[in-house]
Parts: C-alpha cells; structure tokens; sequence
C-alpha cells in the first residue's frame, strides 16, 4: 500500500556509482532509510539528488515494508523551498550542522508528531527570517523538551548547574557540574525563544562555550552521540 508522509533530509551517503542511500526523518514512521537510484540522464527518472539536501523538507510517496532495511520513494516534492537557509552560506553552515546532530540522535523507527512538527516548524522559521546568531543554541535546548531531558529550572538560582542530572544544585556533586561565567552564559540562552527581543550579546568565544556545554549535555544523555565533525564550520560563522 503507497503511503504518503512529509518528511526531513537528515544525511546522504553515496552508494555505488550513481546512487545515494538518504536517511529521512519521516512524520509517519520516523527515521527511515531510502535507496535513491542516480540515473539522472533518463528523462522518466523523477527523483533529483538536489532533493536531498541537508534538512530539506519533502512531502514523499513510498511502499511501506517493514522488513527492508532501506525502502524505495516512488514519488517526491519539496514542500518548503528554502529562501535562504541552503543559499546563504552562515545559513547554511548552520544548517549542515544540525543536520549531522538530528542524524546522530533521531535513529528510530517510531511516529514522534510533535518532535517532527517541531523541528519543521523551526526549519520553516529560520529560512524565512533573518540570520539569528542564536538560532542553532536555542534549537538544540528547546529540542530537548521533545528528547525528554529538558533542564529542570526549578532551582536556577543555585550556582551550579549539574549536566549530568539536568538540573541545578546548592554544591558541586559532579565533574559535568558548571559554575560561574560557564553557567551564567548557558542561563543566558535557556528558556529564550528564537524572535527574543533583546537577544544576548555573547561574543564568538562565548557562543563557541555554550554551545560546546550545549553538546556535553546532549553526551550525557544519549548513549549513542557521536563527535560533531561540522562543529569547526560553525566556529568559523559564529
């Protein structure tokens, strides 16, 4: 039975000559690899590698088999043309970044709907409004209210702030534990919303600090994070 489902480019990878398998987090089933045949001279082949760029969003129509580790897309369309985010390039820094983090934590097989409208929703905003510098940091902490490991702000004013725990604390119980200037930056971009006015006014070294303790948090809380090899293009634009 053809299904049909919205979906977002999380990574691509080349396989054999003229071919690609893309992994897409799907609104319906999750993260679910496709194999994408590459006959690109062959005026019947509909299915174009520009498709697949980082985070592109696509409404697709595939034959569900739960028993095949990579299913075929039998058609495709792009249901938000980006304006800016693949076509600047500080957008698109950023954008190739949290591709590669989105690929490293959504591995599942299970329908997540507010996750999914989340993180389109965000897309859909940073595309159509201009550069926020902050955009990547926020994304990643509200992300976590839908991972289910929010920081607990119960006790914000206490000094330390316990990574490991997600939550604040009187003393320092942890090696993951941040006080003083670490913390007071992480207080400055919690909680904040993407059209926040004012935004902080962090410098690059600032930014590059929160969003490294940003990181070790996600570490600490899914087993299976990997090292961020894109984070040197984000240092470079931030």
């Amino acid at each position: 039975m053809v299904t049909s489902t919205s979906a977002i480019v999380l990574s691509k990878i080349r396989y054999k000559d003229n071919d690609i398998i893309a992994k897409l987090y799907t609104k319906e089933y999750g993260a679910i690899s496709f194999i994408v045949k590459g006959r690109q001279n062959s005026k019947k082949n509909k299915i174009k590698f520009v498709y697949f760029q980082e985070l592109t969003i696509l409404e697709i129509q595939f034959n569900y088999n739960s028993k095949r580790d990579l299913q075929y897309i039998k058609d495709i369309e792009i249901k938000h043309n980006y304006m800016s985010s693949h076509s600047d390039l500080v957008k698109a820094s950023v954008i190739i970044f949290l591709s590669e983090v989105l690929s490293n934590i959504i591995t599942h097989q299970k329908r997540e709907t507010q996750l999914y409208n989340y993180i389109e929703q965000s897309l859909i905003w940073y595309d159509t409004n201009k550069f926020n510098p902050y955009f990547h940091m926020i994304f990643l902490l509200e992300l976590t209210r839908y991972l289910g490991f929010y920081p607990d702000t119960l006790n914000n004013i206490f000094k330390y702030f316990n990574l490991e725990e997600g939550a604040y604390e009187k003393l320092k119980t942890s090696k993951y534990s941040i006080t003083g200037d670490s913390l007071n930056l992480l207080n400055q971009i919690l909680g904040i919303k993407f059209d926040s006015n004012p935004l902080p006014t962090l410098n690059s070294d600032d930014k590059m600090e929160v969003l490294n303790i940003i990181l070790v948090y996600y570490k600490l809380h899914n087993n299976n994070f990997k090292p961020i090899k894109s984070l040197e293009i984000v240092k470079n634009i931030i």
